[in-house]
């Protein structure tokens, strides 16, 4: 079992609604030591990709982004939910649902930080629906943006995100799989 596998055995809580709440390591108390195992791990699957950007969604996915962005030696961008004024007009955008949320927004990236040429990695937290790498696959589309692979903390295999991505043909990797959450009870995908 991996550094990643264990603390969300030990540390995750299941919610009703195939909710897993790892926010006290992973999404709003950050784990440093685990963030960069995590971005170690990305770096391991991904360093022969050639990718020259890094592209997440605010805020949960920042961390591990951030850190595999800094090992890679790559920027990275991360698509806001609140277009700002210092953005413009020249933004692309996608609508997102929010599975934990329950709410649909628009992301949005400055044309500035993302265009064609770029070869991308899409880094996030969770990959539940595949609801938010979608909206990231549109983005990439509207920059002319290759997209090299995505990575994912936790995905959940029950949700089926990580089946319809892969069955589209992006490469997906995920860091832990949980098989599902019955009764509340974590169950992780053997390896």
């Amino acid at each position: 079992m991996n550094l990643l596998e264990e603390r969300i055995m030990r540390d995750g809580r299941c919610l009703e609604g195939g909710v897993l709440k790892v926010d006290g390591f992973v999404n709003h108390q950050i784990d440093p030591v685990l963030m960069k195992w995590v971005a170690d791990e990305f770096v391991r699957r991904f360093a022969a990709s050639g990718v020259n950007k890094i592209l997440t969604i605010e805020a949960s996915g920042i961390a591990p982004a951030v850190m595999t962005g800094w090992l890679l030696g790559v920027p990275v961008v991360f698509a806001k939910k609140k277009k700002p004024v210092t953005m413009g007009a020249e933004a692309y955008s996608a609508e997102v649902y929010s599975f934990t949320k329950r709410l649909t927004y628009s992301v949005s990236v400055s044309r500035e930080f993302l265009g064609a040429g770029d070869k991308v990695l899409f880094i996030d937290d969770f990959l539940a629906n595949g609801n938010a790498a979608k909206g990231i696959i549109d983005i990439l589309r509207q920059a002319g943006a290759e997209l090299a692979g995505m990575g994912f903390v936790i995905e959940k295999a029950f949700q089926h995100g990580g089946e319809y991505l892969r069955g589209s043909g992006v490469r997906v990797e995920s860091l832990a799989v949980i098989e599902s959450l019955n009764n509340c009870k974590v169950k992780l995908r053997e390896r």
